[in-house]
C-alpha cells in the first residue's frame, strides 16, 4: 500500500484529499501546511508545519505538491531528492527557466517519477477527440480555437496576495485557469511555428498579472489557433474548445464532445463525468489522473504527464507574454 503524504492545504486541496482517500490502495498518512489552524480538516493523520521534517520523519512513496506557484519546484525538489515520487499540481513552474530546471531534475533521477496535474488530458471528451484527430477521418486541421470566459473578485487576489505578483505566480489568467486550455490546443495542434499575442488588465484590482489574454498560434502543420482567456466576465461560464477539420467541425463545451453534422445540427458524441458542487468547471478527471498516477508507480510504468510534457505550456505562455512586450510574434524559441 502506497504511503501518501499532501503539501499545501489550500482551495485545491479538496480535491485531491477526496481522491486520495478514495483509493483503497493507498494511504494519507501525512498532511503539511504552515496553517496550523488547518489542523483538524484533515484528522487521523499526522500534521506539520514544516515538509522538510515531513520528509525526514515519514516513510513516503508519493506527495502531492499543491503549494502556490512559486513553491513548486523547491518543495518538488526536495521530495525526489528524498527519493519520494511528486504529484505535482499545475503549472510545472513559474516560466520556462524554471521549468526546465524540474525538466533537468526529472531527467537526473530517473527512478523517481515527477507527474503533473493537466487532468483535462483525462476528460472523456477530449480523449475521444484526440481519437478523431488520430484517425484522420476528417482530414487535416485547419483551426483549433480555445475559450476560458471566467470571472474572479477582487477578494480572489486580496485573501492570497501572491496570486497577483508575477513574481510568485508566474502571471495571471493565462497559468491560473487557462493553461489546461493551452495544454489542450497544443496537443491537438502539434508543435507550434510562432505566437502573437497580447495581455491586459480589465479589471481595476491593482494586481502585477493580466486577467485577459488573446492569441493567434500558427501551428507548423499549417493550421490556425486562437486563443482567448479572461476573469472578468460575469460568471464563470463553461470552457470552449474547437477544432475545425477539412472535413468536419467538433466542439468541446459544457463538458461535451459535439460535431456539426451535414445538416447543420449539434450531434452528441461523448460526455464527461461531471463533479458536483460549485467548482463544476473545473471538471472530473482529477481522481482519474490521480488513480493513474498511483497506478505508473506500483507497476513502474512511465505513461503519465511528466514534467517534460508540461513544459510546452509554460512555454506559450512565455511567448504570449514576450509577444505582448515587444508587439511582434515570437517563435517558441524565441
Amino acid at each position: 500500500m502506497l504511503k501518501i503524504a499532501v503539501i499545501g492545504l489550500g482551495d485545491i486541496s479538496k480535491i485531491h484529499l477526496p481522491a486520495i482517500q478514495a483509493n483503497p490502495s493507498v494511504e494519507l498518512v501525512a498532511v503539511c501546511d504552515r496553517d496550523e489552524t488547518l489542523k483538524d480538516n484533515v484528522p487521523g493523520v499526522n500534521f506539520y508545519t514544516d515538509y522538510h521534517e515531513m520528509l525526514e520523519k515519514e516513510a513516503l512513496d508519493c506527495v502531492h505538491n499543491l503549494l502556490p506557484h512559486y513553491l513548486h519546484y523547491p518543495a518538488t525538489k526536495a521530495c525526489v531528492q528524498k527519493g519520494v515520487h511528486v504529484f505535482q499540481e499545475k503549472p510545472l513552474g513559474l516560466n520556462t527557466e524554471e521549468g526546465l530546471e524540474l525538466v533537468k531534475l526529472e531527467e537526473a533521477n530517473k527512478d523517481i517519477k515527477i507527474g503533473v496535474c493537466l487532468q483535462n488530458r483525462y476528460n472523456e471528451s477530449f480523449e475521444k477527440l484526440q481519437e478523431i484527430v488520430n484517425s484522420g477521418e476528417y482530414g487535416k486541421i485547419i483551426g483549433i480555437k480555445g475559450l476560458v470566459t471566467w470571472f474572479r473578485p477582487k477578494s480572489y487576489y486580496d485573501v492570497k496576495p501572491w496570486r497577483g505578483k508575477m513574481e510568485y505566480a508566474g502571471g495571471g489568467v493565462m497559468i491560473n485557469q487557462a493553461l489546461h486550455t493551452l495544454d489542450l490546443m497544443q496537443l491537438i495542434g502539434g508543435e507550434i511555428a510562432s505566437i502573437r499575442g497580447t495581455v491586459d488588465q480589465l479589471l481595476d484590482y491593482g494586481i502585477e498579472v493580466e486577467d485577459t489574454a488573446t492569441a493567434n498560434i500558427k501551428f507548423k502543420n499549417g493550421a490556425s489557433g486562437l486563443f482567448f482567456a479572461t476573469n472578468a466576465n460575469a460568471g464563470n461560464s463553461s470552457v470552449e474548445l474547437q477544432v475545425v477539420f477539412e472535413k468536419g467541425k467538433f466542439t468541446i463545451k459544457d463538458s461535451t464532445l459535439t460535431r456539426l453534422n451535414e445538416n447543420g445540427k449539434k450531434e452528441e458524441i461523448m460526455e464527461d463525468r461531471k463533479l458536483p458542487g460549485t467548482k463544476f468547471y473545473y471538471g472530473a478527471s482529477h481522481t482519474k489522473i490521480i488513480n493513474h498516477f498511483y497506478s505508473c508507480i506500483e507497476n513502474d510504468t512511465q505513461d503519465y504527464v511528466h514534467a517534460k510534457d508540461a513544459l510546452t505550456s509554460i512555454q506559450i505562455i512565455d511567448a504570449i507574454l514576450k509577444s505582448s512586450e515587444l508587439k511582434q510574434a515570437m517563435t517558441m524559441e524565441g
